[in-house]
């Protein structure tokens, strides 16, 4: 691994344990096994750090819901398999959810959900669904903040809740899950 991504590691995990504020830009460094200066080779600011942090994980995110994603299919099975997706990747990598949601709720989200609600963005596999599904009409014509919120919200709570050793999600539970979801936004 290279000294980037022992940086990112490090900060990913003490991020998740710690906070954005509970984890000085020392203690990253110690935890990486490099010079306080190091991060800053790499990351001009701590702010930078986080950011890119975010980045990194998105991406990942990304490819893995990318992969085998039906492009040609039809709404439902689209919507299917990103929510089913969505929960394999993050019971995979669980680290990853709870940083991802950290950030979303924090002041760096802002222009990124704003983005996300009101924006054009091509590569955004679930506006697409969204459009799509109401222009066809098999999805619920509501506003888009309100099919994001019915998408992720219900999703975010059962993968805290998986974290935490509420629920177990076997492949079983993520159907039932997924369906349910479905239910909720279908027309």
């Amino acid at each position: 691994m290279d000294k980037r991504a022992e940086i990112l590691e490090a900060a990913l995990s003490l991020f998740v344990e710690q906070g954005f504020h509970g984890a000085p830009m020392a203690d990253i460094a110690q935890k990486a096994k490099v010079a306080a200066g190091t991060i800053y080779r790499y990351f001009p600011s701590k702010d930078d750090l986080i950011n890119s942090l975010f980045e990194e994980l998105q991406g990942k995110l990304r490819a893995f819901l990318q992969k085998n994603y039906p492009v040609q299919g039809e709404i439902r099975k689209k919507y299917e398999y990103l929510i089913r997706e969505s929960i394999h990747y993050f019971v995979l990598y669980p680290r990853h959810f709870l940083y991802l949601e950290q950030y979303y709720n924090s002041p760096y989200s802002i222009d990124i959900h704003r983005e996300k609600i009101l924006g054009k963005n091509p590569d955004n596999l679930w506006l697409d669904i969204f459009e799509r599904g109401v222009h066809e009409g098999v999805i619920k014509d509501l506003p888009r903040a309100m099919l994001f919120s019915l998408a992720f919200g219900p999703m975010i709570t059962l993968l805290r809740d998986h974290i935490r050793g509420f629920v177990h999600l076997g492949e079983r539970e993520v159907a039932l899950f997924t369906t349910a979801c479905w239910d909720a936004i279908k027309k």
